[in-house]
């Protein structure tokens, strides 16, 4: 914990709300074929996973590692951009009609692989394992609500 201080770190910000403008969107605007509008049989699990989310945004936007390095091109930071493509490419099919498992998956995983690579690469360890263990859950919840 020592390596950890409280500090704004700007570019976690922008990744979360980059990732939750589509949620925004389909919150107002319904799909043609909106299967995730269906209630969920995961009850407890999304409640661990929306502490998580909670959780690890907070971590993402003022927890900082003092040994990070400053933001630059690296593996991790192009990972987590071709995550949110496919995320963005994922919103786009689902909103064309799209709605099987594939798609599913593609609304579910990259977002949350997002997250991770970022943290990954900002050395943020603790929102590290808050992503880890929401992306278990939110994928989980995924499974069971839409995919068996």
């Amino acid at each position: 914990m020592k390596n950890y201080r409280i500090a704004f770190e700007p570019w976690g910000l922008l990744l979360f709300l980059l990732t939750m403008v589509p949620n925004l969107i389909w919150s107002a605007v319904p799909a043609l074929n909106d299967v995730l509008r269906g209630a969920s049989s995961t009850g407890a699990l999304d409640a661990v996973a929306s502490v998580c989310q909670v959780l690890f945004a907070a971590a993402l936007c003022v927890v900082v590692n003092r040994e990070r390095r400053s933001l630059r091109l690296t593996p991790l930071i192009c990972s987590t951009v071709c995550c949110k493509a496919l995320y963005a490419a994922g919103w786009c099919f689902y909103y064309l009609g799209f709605a099987g498992p594939a798609v599913i998956l593609t609304l579910t995983v990259p977002p949350c692989l997002a997250f991770l690579f970022f943290a990954l690469d900002r050395r943020n360890f603790i929102a590290a394992v808050l992503v880890a263990v929401f992306t278990v859950c939110h994928l989980m919840h995924s499974v069971f609500n839409f995919l068996i």
